[in-house]
């Protein structure tokens, strides 16, 4: 695994648009842009390849993009982005490789986030990995065989539409849960809880159990070796950790809880660093 080309790595979202250059594993400079979300594709475009403009220079070897949406990975289509309406089917690759005459690969950003983890982060030792993303929503991305697996059709990981209880998983393994069920803001919960308060901590037991049962799946479905948690609501793991272990006691193969490891992700600027290890990641290239 070459990770030692000058990339550039872009967190692609409906609020904001962040690219950085990556030199020796190393981000050597970055830029932020409000996306458009609400206006034409091309308009959409136009701001991505702005932001890409501010960090790019001659010796950039490639470009990765993570979108919140499905990819077609070979051809770099996004599909149905839900934060920019205007997205419905849009051929980034082609037009991006069209712009920039650099090699540009796109893929979800829960996948970039197993793949920073893998590059640069903890993951570097697992051939098996799991990276989970706890924010708006419950995103994961898998390593299989030091790979990444995208599954058929990018939806590989989407263990956020498995149903539960009332609903599905992701209500009640993201901010929906906090919003939902205890109709208040996870931050402020999370504020609560860092003061000791009784039912901003009750909160996050029943977090933790929820989330055990995601990580059940995970372990039922590909047995990784180990699962890295990130996403805004990681920073509250020591809130939820506990019950979310406990859960585990559950699982029906002991021996498999033993041997797992499952950790927070500590890695900065890892939504960047993981797009731009698309780079990395992809055998075309790097043959």
């Amino acid at each position: 695994m070459n990770s030692n080309k000058n990339v550039i790595g872009v967190d692609m979202g409906g609020t904001k648009i962040l690219a950085g250059k990556i030199e020796s594993q190393q981000i050597a400079s970055e830029y932020k842009i409000s996306t458009p979300a609400n206006e034409s594709e091309q308009m959409v475009i136009e701001a991505l390849i702005n932001a890409i403009e501010r960090v790019y220079d001659d010796t950039c070897e490639g470009i990765g993009i993570g979108v919140p949406s499905v990819v077609e990975v070979e051809k770099g289509i996004v599909y149905s982005v839900t934060a920019i309406p205007s997205w419905k089917e849009v051929h980034l690759k082609e037009k991006l490789e069209s712009y920039f005459h650099k090699p540009v690969f796109i893929n979800n950003d829960s996948n970039c986030f197993v793949l920073g983890e893998k590059y640069f982060g903890k993951g570097k030792n697992y051939k098996h990995l799991v990276g989970i993303t706890l924010g708006t929503g419950l995103g994961a991305g898998i390593i299989m065989n030091n790979n990444l697996y995208n599954g058929s059709n990018c939806g590989a990981g989407e263990y956020g539409c498995i149903p539960y209880k009332k609903s599905i998983l992701e209500d009640y393994c993201s901010s929906h849960f906090f919003k939902n069920i205890y109709s208040i803001d996870g931050q402020e919960a999370f504020r609560l809880a860092k003061k000791g308060d009784p039912k901003a901590l009750e909160i996050f037991n029943n977090f933790g159990k929820n989330i055990g049962f995601a990580i059940q799946m995970i372990m039922l479905s590909v047995d990784p070796e180990a699962i890295l948690i990130g996403g805004s609501i990681s920073d509250a793991f020591p809130f939820f950790s506990k019950t979310m272990f406990e859960s585990l006691n559950d699982f029906p193969f002991s021996n498999s809880v033993k041997r797992i490891t499952i950790e927070k992700s500590d890695l900065k600027n890892v939504s960047i660093l993981g797009a731009g290890a698309l780079v990395f990641n992809n055998k075309v290239f790097n043959n």
